[in-house]
């Protein structure tokens, strides 16, 4: 379990990647909202790099588990599902729209790909015709551009809007 410091860190550093992206924000920044020192930084991350690949890691192990473990099933029980986990990780997905030099921590971009065709397989099976391929891009990132778009408003207002929405793009009955 990470130590309340790291933690701390963590979320200060998440909220100034949000506000100015990741680029644009320094240790020394980090720090002085902290009230620590550039070196009690360095301890718990040896780099801004190490810090940003802490912040994302979450995500990638919740969207990899989610691809793994799911089985063909309900789309709609899995478009809640998964509209669940992007929002709950809203914002770090703000993080990486906002500066998308975040995409290469972590290797995250061929990545998000990969998953998208693990869970475009759970909607339609391994062969998706390019129609139901399209659907399902315009219908999953629908979902995480509405995270993104509405992340200050509740999650029982955005959910339901933004899941019917994706049902209907992947014209589910």
């Amino acid at each position: 379990m990470p130590s309340d410091t790291k933690s701390r860190i963590q979320a200060v550093a998440r909220e100034l990647f949000v506000q100015q992206g990741v680029q644009n924000t320094s240790l020394r920044q980090i720090s002085d909202r902290l009230g620590i020192t550039k070196p009690a930084l360095y301890y718990h991350f040896a780099s801004r790099d190490d810090l940003v690949r802490s912040i994302v890691e979450p995500l990638v192990e919740d969207i990899e588990r989610f691809a793994a473990t799911r089985g063909p099933g309900d789309a709609r029980v899995l478009l809640e599902d998964y509209f669940e986990l992007i929002w709950r990780h809203r914002e770090v997905i703000v993080m990486m729209v906002r500066d998308l030099s975040a995409l290469g921590y972590l290797d995250l971009g061929e990545r998000m790909f990969g998953w998208r065709r693990q869970i475009i397989a759970l909607l339609f099976g391994d062969e998706p015709t390019t129609a139901q391929r399209i659907r399902a891009t315009v219908a999953l990132g629908g979902m995480s551009d509405c995270a993104v778009e509405f992340a200050d408003l509740p999650l029982n207002e955005v959910k339901p809007t933004a899941v019917e929405a994706a049902a209907a793009a992947l014209a589910l009955p």
